[in-house]
């Protein structure tokens, strides 16, 4: 290690390493015991589980979104905006690609950060499986950009069929989910939402039926990761919504206007999204020498350090972490990664001082599956509950608001949260319920 203070080096900024570098800022950067550094390929940060809103319409990332500067401006961590290309391990460097303007133009030049603790948190994208015209015909919900790309597509398609003064043709306002997962159930509900507020704002040409909505499951049932009794519950409010569940169904092809299974079946649909399956990025895969496993995530132990370099860290979607008294590893989700954070500023802290890393232990308290302003479902796991409980209505609902009220909490702490909230309820008053353009 140089004799100057610690560089401490994450990249980038989803929700564990956000909370991971403003708690280091805090408590380290800010008091000049070490030189924190964020890198991110973006300029801003939004909480993830949060895009499948921001797709249907229902949130508008441009309110909801934090800018990494004015986040690394309060909190003692600087933030350097590119996209990590490499590892070299024997200089401690990471290798950022240049960032260039959609022409093409070069704004910022490849550089390299020095680092003496590395955390990767780049998170995960979508994985299509190698399967037929997934990659052409599908859209995808990994970042704001593609939300926000789902949200336009939405919106054109609507006036489209209000405007065009003849019967809409098959499949011209269908929408296909593959992947029957939280983020493809609560899409899903959110749509069917959004159906019925386009038409009273008045796209009124569009009625709510005439938009199907359809989610197509390999697994014999929707959250097949989640207990059973969640699941029945979620199918259960999917066909009250009208929304049409095919479970059993493996996607074997996809074309510009339909999904094929493999039993046979074609589902037409104008707009399809893929959410069947997650792997690390593709830079990831066996960088510098690190153990990664198929999917591309970093293989790390128990203490969260990677299985050949004790200075380099992986946190959340992207890191595979045995979970202990399981036979699979934690599974990728913001609770995973809120906890992996924590265990990451003790671990860096801990070496510092000399000390020991320790060992990460995963408590899971439970899922939850938001149907939108319908329902929310979900099973509480732990002390809270003496075991697994599943809940829904308004108790599911609180609970699952205030995962995110947490996510605030470790980044701007209770006082700004508070302010938060009634910023947003003062808002939401004002404004329309969904993003209109």
């Amino acid at each position: 290690m140089s004799n100057t203070i610690p560089k401490i080096v994450v990249v980038g900024g989803g929700a564990g390493g956000l909370e991971l570098v403003t708690k280091l800022g805090k408590k380290l950067g800010k008091k000049g015991k070490a030189e924190v550094i964020l890198v991110d390929s973006t300029h801003t940060h939004i909480w993830k589980p949060l895009l499948h809103e921001v797709a249907a319409g229902t949130l508008d990332s441009h309110e909801d979104e934090i800018e990494y500067l004015g986040q690394a401006n309060v909190s003692g961590f600087r933030f350097r905006l590119g996209r990590m290309e490499g590892l070299d391990r024997d200089k401690k460097q990471i290798i950022v690609a240049p960032t260039l303007t959609p022409d093409g133009v070069e704004v910022i030049p490849r550089r390299r950060f020095d680092y003496d603790y590395l955390v990767i948190s780049v998170g995960s994208i979508s994985h299509d499986f190698g399967i037929k015209g997934v990659k052409d015909n599908c859209l995808f919900l990994d970042t704001t950009k593609q939300a926000e790309v789902f949200q336009n597509k939405l919106m054109q398609a609507y006036l489209q069929a209000h405007t065009q003064g003849k019967p809409l043709d098959e499949g011209q306002l269908n929408i296909a989910i593959v992947g029957a997962g939280a983020t493809g159930i609560e899409l899903s509900a959110q749509l069917h939402e959004v159906s019925h507020l386009l038409s009273a704002y008045g796209l009124d040409e569009v009625k709510p039926q005439d938009v199907k909505i359809s989610i197509i499951e390999a697994a014999n049932r929707v959250l097949p990761g989640l207990p059973e009794n969640l699941s029945a519950a979620t199918t259960n409010e999917l066909v009250k919504l009208g929304v049409e569940v095919h479970t059993g169904e493996r996607v074997v092809e996809v074309t510009e206007r339909a999904i094929m299974t493999e039993s046979g079946k074609t589902i037409p649909a104008a707009i399809k999204v893929w959410a069947a399956g997650i792997k690390g990025p593709e830079f990831l895969k066996d960088i510098a020498g690190l153990e990664t496993n198929w999917m591309n995530q970093l293989v790390v132990k128990s203490t969260l350090q990677t299985t050949l370099d004790d200075d380099i860290y992986a946190i959340g979607d992207c890191c595979a972490c045995k979970w202990q008294g399981h036979d699979e590893n934690i599974p990728p989700r913001a609770q995973a990664a809120h906890q992996m954070a924590s265990l990451a500023f003790k671990s860096i802290k801990n070496r510092m001082a000399g000390k020991e890393a320790p060992e990460f232990e995963y408590h899971d308290y439970g899922s939850l599956v938001s149907l939108g302003k319908y329902s929310t479902v979900g099973n509480l796991m732990g002390n809270l509950s003496k075991g697994s409980m599943m809940i829904e209505g308004f108790l599911a609902r609180l609970m699952y608001l205030s995962l995110y009220k947490m996510h605030q909490t470790a980044l701007f702490g209770p006082f700004r949260v508070v302010m938060l909230s009634l910023s947003h309820i003062f808002r939401r008053s004002v404004h329309p319920k969904i993003k209109l353009h």
